[in-house]
């Protein structure tokens, strides 16, 4: 599926500005961004629902624009489930193949097949309001996909449900799209639902699509300052470039290889180092980020390992225990940094490290990233 130079406005609000995007056949693809980016309507274009002012919407290279929605390769799951209330379970599952006119054992057959898919071939009977939400999203799936569309379209189908229910539902979600092998777009705000059963994402914002990539690009490698505060915690400075040189990428000491080291100045902070791809030029302004979790914390001096240059004093101004980790606050100078220590046996300390403590943190200048350059 190709969207190409779509753009939809209100009135005078534009919520779609030129968006470009090509989904791959079979993948798991999500929109992620905050409300209000133009995501749901992006989704409502591509079903049909609503059309672009500009742009061109193409199934395998064919125009599915002029398509009216219950035409197109392409079903849809809301929010709200759109259960037919009058219905059984199985006659909800069976609609569209009864409008088909199919034969009453293929009806049968597949609809109990497609039950069976979702976990629910001993609900079949039961009414929409006997079911819980969980339940009703199931069969919502199971209506959608029996059709074997091109392309399952999901506005935020998980956000009715309680926690812990929607981490199970994301799970089956993403067992279910292994097994049918159909195109999955689904839109979300929820980064966490993003990262964990994507293929590649686009993160959106003010109706623009600032990245493409799969969840680890996103995550390690954010386009912009927007995406890095977006995606996860990190740390983000503005910085100057003091100088750069090129120095042997780990591990390839013998076969010529480079990668560029950057001295940064971050003010009211200080120094710092950081490697990168891009060969960024002395006086430039940049943004830098630094992950959390990629953040080493101790009440002693640690020793300077290879790489791990990044080292700083300072204070603990609040730590947030949670159980299987620790959330610091440290001030340094005139900023917070945010360090998680991660709990991962019984012996690892959580409140070893207390309000009010002298800390150093450290990190390597392989963890940082440069985000954008800005001047």
């Amino acid at each position: 599926m190709v969207i190409g130079g779509v753009s939809k406005s209100f009135g005078n609000a534009v919520v779609l500005k030129d968006v470009d995007l090509a989904v791959r056949k079979g993948e798991f693809f999500s929109l992620l961004g905050p409300s209000g980016c133009g995501k749901t309507t992006l989704l409502r274009i591509i079903a049909g629902f609503e059309t672009p002012n500009e742009g061109t919407v193409t199934f395998d290279g064919v125009d599915v624009l002029p398509i009216p929605p219950n035409r197109r390769q392409a079903n849809t799951i809301f929010q709200s489930y759109a259960l037919f209330p009058h219905l059984s379970v199985f006659d909800n599952v069976a609609f569209s193949l009864n409008l088909q006119k199919l034969p009453k054992n293929e009806i049968s057959a597949k609809v109990n097949d497609y039950l069976k898919l979702v976990q629910l071939e001993g609900h079949a009977h039961k009414k929409p309001n006997q079911l819980s939400g969980g339940q009703k999203q199931r069969v919502a799936i199971a209506r959608a996909i029996i059709n074997e569309p091109q392309v399952l379209l999901l506005d935020e189908p998980l956000s009715a449900l309680d926690a812990k229910l929607r981490q199970q539902m994301l799970i089956e979600l993403d067992e279910i799209h292994d097994k049918v092998g159909i195109t999955f777009i689904y839109v979300t705000h929820d980064q966490e639902e993003a990262l964990s059963v994507s293929d590649r994402i686009a993160v959106m914002h003010m109706g623009e699509i600032l990245q493409v990539g799969t969840p680890h690009e996103i995550y390690e490698s954010p386009a912009t300052d927007f995406v890095a505060r977006f995606i996860g915690e990190t740390n983000l400075f503005d910085a100057t470039v003091i100088s750069t040189e090129e120095v042997p990428m780990p591990g390839a000491s013998d076969s010529g290889e480079f990668e560029y080291m950057a001295e940064l100045d971050i003010p009211d902070l200080g120094i710092i180092k950081v490697t990168t791809v891009d060969d960024v030029k002395p006086g430039q302004i940049v943004s830098f980020t630094i992950r959390p979790e990629k953040v080493d914390i101790s009440k002693e001096k640690p020793s300077v390992r290879r790489g791990h240059i990044n080292l700083f004093q300072g204070w603990v101004d609040e730590p947030v225990y949670s159980g299987f980790q620790t959330k610091f606050y440290v001030k340094v100078n005139g900023n917070i940094i945010r360090v998680i220590k991660q709990h991962a046996k019984y012996y690892d300390e959580g409140p070893d490290i207390v309000w009010k403590d002298e800390v150093y943190i450290s990190w390597s200048a392989h963890d940082g990233y440069i985000v954008e350059v800005k001047s």
